[in-house]
């Protein structure tokens, strides 16, 4: 395994666990969940598709979470996003990662 698949895999799983902690951490303290339940149907790997689909190019991860609250009114989070959508780019599921924390559509996806 090259070391940048090594990384891949292990940044996967760092922004999990960090996502998972949060959300353990929050029902201790009894804060409610900062992303609603009604989505218009959408998973959140959906919005940035369509986000992205609609840019046509290249995006930071923080433009996507911009987009999908303004566009989408949800708040959605960005280490539950990237973990997302970088096991899409790992199994060649429509999306890539042109650079760290950056995101595009694969051609055929477009």
């Amino acid at each position: 395994m090259n070391d940048e698949t090594k990384d891949l895999i292990i940044g996967v799983f760092e922004a999990s666990l960090e996502a998972q902690l949060r959300a353990v951490r929050r029902l201790r303290q009894g804060e409610p969940s900062p992303i609603p339940r009604h989505r218009e149907g959408l998973s959140q790997v959906d919005m940035a598709f369509d986000i992205l689909k609609k840019a046509r190019s290249p995006l930071h991860v923080s433009q996507i979470l911009e987009r999908i609250q303004k566009h989408f009114g949800v708040t959605v989070d960005r280490e539950s996003l990237v973990s997302s959508l970088t096991k899409k780019v790992a199994r060649g599921d429509r999306f890539l990662r042109p650079e760290k924390n950056t995101f595009s559509l694969r051609p055929e996806a477009q």
